[in-house]
């Protein structure tokens, strides 16, 4: 008898769920529920880049098939799996990229965006506006949108900004990781304690076109004068939390604070060192590292070789998705529920946090956040509304001021003081 007990309980437990994984199941299914109904908009993905610097065909967008499972993040079947409702494909160029000239790489970049939107039209659609997202969404198609990644590509020129606006381009993040003539970036050393006069021109020159400031990679100086200036919302495309990683790419609570006032929206970010200490100063540990091996002279293949011996003695953090749902919880208890969304940076990122590896693992994100107890209602702000809105106001704002300022014919010569002739 009492072998037969044991033999029933066993029986029971591979047959009734454990129900944690009920749990989880339910949460899931919620989740992709809830974003059927609601875009899910990603303000960063860096997919052109990966379709440039790809290894057999660079720049050959018909070869990299995003029907088939790419060498990358990003896919079409993926895509639909994360329920992916509207996407700002970033069209980043380095900043570091001068001899080259960095107009004939960024109008490469908008060019390679557009291509690949073009070629897959039952999956992706080019739009330009918050009705154009939602008419989209309706349609099964992922809204389209082109976000440009470092003020470095307009070459201080304000005509440059509104042609690249022509192209389709609806946000500019003012700087990449090097300091502009105008505008302090945060990796870099700063040279203008923010931004200059012509620095603020751009401000509103973009407001005027109904362009997205995104603040994402800039200094704190430059977040909280930007906000002084900027009569529309500004965003940050894939920034996270400071107060919990001490990131210079993070957010701190001050501006966290300020964002109420003006309306803007924190997309937080997936990169594992924006959301986890450990990966951050381990990050920092295998730089330091790897200066040392390269001042030794030792040649490549013993550098190498080091690097791999130093990194299995000092094992990579584990960072998973719930350090990203502990960023998006601080922004929305910081800056209020209407100003947090979401800004992956996939493919841009070598490797993702644990369950947040692709683009098909966006409901995962928020399955964790109904688990915490988040609302339907802040979900969908968190999802997509806030993204929505915000782009509503600087589209009304555009309007009114294209009635009442004329595109500006400012130089930074004229406003700084600086640059040929002076």
């Amino acid at each position: 008898m009492r072998k037969l007990s044991i033999a029933l309980v066993l029986l029971a437990a591979l047959l009734l769920p454990h129900t944690a994984g009920a749990q989880d199941d339910k949460a899931l299914k919620h989740a992709r529920d809830l974003l059927r109904s609601t875009p899910l908009i990603d303000g960063h993905n860096d997919l052109a880049w990966e379709i440039r610097a790809q290894r057999e065909a660079p720049m050959d967008v018909a070869a990299y098939d995003l029907r088939k499972t790419t060498p990358g993040m990003t896919d079409i079947a993926r895509l639909r799996e994360g329920r992916v409702g509207a996407q700002f494909w970033s069209v980043y160029i380095p900043g570091e990229i001068k001899d080259s000239g960095f107009a004939r790489v960024q109008l490469e970049q908008i060019d390679i965006a557009r291509q690949f939107i073009a070629r897959y039209p039952d999956a992706l659609t080019l739009v330009t506006t918050a009705d154009g997202i939602e008419a989209a969404f309706k349609r099964r198609r992922v809204g389209s949108l082109i976000g440009m990644e470092g003020g470095h590509v307009i070459e201080n020129s304000l005509g440059a900004l509104r042609a690249y606006y022509d192209l389709g381009a609806r946000y500019l993040t003012l700087t990449h990781n090097v300091t502009l003539d105008w505008a302090d970036a945060a990796q870099d050393t700063a040279a203008h304690n923010g931004l200059t006069p012509f620095g603020r021109e751009v401000i509103r020159e973009m407001n005027r076109l109904g362009m997205l400031v995104d603040l994402s990679h800039v200094s704190p100086a430059v977040m909280s004068q930007a906000l002084d200036v900027s009569e529309s919302p500004v965003i940050f495309s894939h920034s996270s939390a400071r107060a919990l990683t001490d990131h210079k790419r993070n957010v701190p609570d001050s501006i966290l604070q300020r964002l109420p006032k003006n309306g803007g929206v924190v997309m937080v970010t997936f990169v594992p060192s924006f959301v986890s200490t450990p990966m951050m100063q381990w990050e920092h540990q295998a730089e330091s590292a790897g200066d040392s091996i390269r001042a030794t002279g030792s040649d490549t293949a013993v550098a190498r070789a080091q690097m791999r011996a130093w990194r299995q003695a000092h094992p990579r953090p584990k960072v998973t998705l719930a350090d990203v749902a502990d960023h998006i919880d601080h922004v929305k208890k910081v800056a209020g529920v209407d100003h947090v969304g979401i800004g992956s940076d996939f493919d841009g990122i070598g490797q993702g946090p644990e369950g947040l590896e692709n683009v098909a693992d966006f409901p995962a994100l928020f399955a964790e956040l109904i688990r915490r107890g988040w609302s339907d209602a802040d979900l969908r702000k968190l999802a997509g509304q806030n993204v929505l809105r915000a782009m509503r106001q600087a589209e009304a704002t555009a309007r009114h001021f294209r009635t009442e300022r004329e595109p500006s014919t400012k130089t930074i010569q004229e406003l700084d003081g600086t640059g040929p002739g002076k």
